[in-house]
């Protein structure tokens, strides 16, 4: 058999998954900012990168991307979904297709899982990148049910099993702010 008998197969595009991956990058974008100023854990992760810093949350090879970074007030801040030319980001977490990223951000399995699982690359500092790994656990805590986020997460925090006001709080402060910005 000859190879030139038949056609090249080219998978379709997922419309819906990219559409939901992207919804998904913009309310947690949306979410890094309202955790900063809502949630002290949050703020000191944060404090603790440059005062340059700029992390890139995207999907390859194409696909959307979701942009946190310092304002020139040193506020974090969501920068979008579309990489500047001439801006390089400090820290760059790249998931490998768009079907790993429906994987991920549907919670069926959290980010330690998934980079075992090769579907992570990491381009930056190591640690940036587990700054960035704890606070989105802690985002997905705050913004998810409980169920939900034990699936997302490693592990989930005690604090919040401990402390109902602190969670609840910060979950309606974190919702006040994801929407009002």
């Amino acid at each position: 058999m000859s190879e030139g008998k038949y056609s090249e197969f080219i998978p379709g595009k997922s419309h819906l998954k990219q559409l939901y991956v992207r919804i998904i990058l913009f309310v947690f974008g949306r979410a890094f900012q309202a955790g900063y100023k809502s949630d002290r854990d949050i703020k000191a992760e944060f404090d603790s990168l440059p005062s340059d810093f700029l992390f890139d949350l995207c999907v390859m090879p194409s696909g959307p991307h979701m942009l946190v970074g310092r304002d020139k007030s040193g506020r974090i801040k969501y920068m979008g979904s579309r990489l500047k030319p001439g801006l390089k980001p400090s820290l760059a977490m790249k998931v490998k297709n768009i079907q790993s990223a429906f994987t991920m951000f549907t919670f069926s399995e959290s980010t330690t899982i998934a980079s075992a699982r090769n579907r992570l690359v990491v381009e930056g500092e190591l640690k940036y990148a587990m700054s960035m790994v704890r606070v989105m656990n802690l985002l997905e805590v705050y913004l998810l049910p409980k169920p939900v986020a034990k699936r997302g997460v490693k592990r989930y925090p005690v604090w919040s099993q401990l402390g109902p006001l602190r969670k609840y709080t910060g979950r309606i402060l974190l919702y006040l702010r994801l929407i009002t910005g």
